[in-house]
């Protein structure tokens, strides 16, 4: 891959005043670093995307725009989350020139200077390249344990995600592309960057703590977010809905059989209670099982509108096209 292509950091803000400052003096220092060693172009740019902050984001982000053309910004309407400020910044890196982009969190618990190493990797031809944590010691046990939970979970629901990656992540400017045409509203970028495929890599780094302000991420949002993640990437749990439905069913006319059994030969006495008991136990799996079978045809239109494009087509050989180009 080409050495001096243009880079664009897109990094997602929400009420980052605190962070801003010291967050652009260590960008613009790596960002110069780069230029002067040839690894990115000197249209390479740092592109805060503000996600309808309350507090003085946005003229942070104007005054850097205006004392140095490294800082980009882009401003959202009004509030509309974090994954959606990411892939607002993603789209207008690419509209304006970016071949490649890396998304990152404005407090910088993200390191830097794995950066380098995220451009190796794409010089030797990955599209994508994850950014996983080495470890969870800078984290809290309970938050710890709860995001291992996710992401096993996760894995177990079919959804293909990178564990241990949260959005530090480098994409080409032909991932990006192909990511937009993901057209559904309820984004979970973590389980769609896999879908689009291509050659990917990883680049492990050691998460630092925030040096300013306070998480965007309490737990109402991380509960949010993980329900967001599981019901956009799996009809799983209607079909568990389904499979108790199913069990039910046969424990209750296994348990019917029982009685009749024990009733006919006389081995027993089955009073009425246990008729009736085992008549409800029959009735709710029923239930269960035809809601399973309406959530199966609901699940496929639930996909259906999703409208994820049906393949990606990575290499076209034509003409006197190099293979693998």
């Amino acid at each position: 891959m080409p050495r001096g292509d243009i880079l664009y950091l897109v990094i997602p803000c929400y009420n980052e005043e605190e962070v801003l400052p010291e967050t652009s003096r260590r960008l613009r220092e790596k960002m110069t670093a780069l230029m002067e060693a040839g690894r990115i172009s000197p249209r390479s740019r740092v592109l805060f995307v503000d996600d309808g902050s309350k507090d003085r984001t946005w003229e942070l982000i104007g005054r850097l725009h205006r004392e140095d053309s490294l800082f980009s910004g882009a401003k959202l309407s009004r509030n509309r989350g974090h994954q959606n400020a990411l892939l607002g910044g993603l789209t207008a890196a690419v509209d304006r020139g970016a071949q490649v982009t890396i998304s990152m969190d404005a407090d910088l618990q993200d390191d830097i200077d794995a950066i380098d190493a995220f451009l190796d990797q794409y010089e030797e031809g990955c599209q994508v390249v994850y950014g996983v944590r080495s470890d969870r010691t800078t984290d809290s046990a309970f938050k710890r344990d709860t995001a291992q939970a996710f992401y096993k979970l996760m894995a177990w629901m079919g959804a293909e995600v990178v564990y241990n990656h949260a959005d530090y992540r480098l994409m080409s400017r032909r991932a990006v592309e192909e990511l937009l045409r993901f057209k559904e509203v309820n984004l979970f970028l973590r389980g769609m960057v896999p879908l689009v495929g291509f050659r990917s890599g990883q680049v492990t780094y050691k998460r630092g703590e925030r040096f300013a302000g306070q998480s965007k991420y309490p737990l109402k949002k991380m509960l949010a977010f993980a329900v967001n993640g599981i019901t956009s990437f799996s009809v799983k749990p209607i079909r568990l809905v389904l499979a108790a439905g199913i069990l039910l069913g046969v424990l209750a006319v296994l348990g019917l059989v029982i009685a009749a059994l024990l009733a006919v030969t006389g081995l027993a006495s089955v009073s009425g209670l246990w008729w009736l008991g085992l008549s409800l136990w029959l009735l709710g799996a029923i239930q269960l099982a035809a809601l399973g079978v309406v959530g199966e045809y609901v699940g496929k239109i639930y996909l259906e509108a999703k409208a994820r494009p049906s393949f990606i087509l990575e290499t076209v050989l034509d003409g006197e096209e190099e293979p693998g180009r």
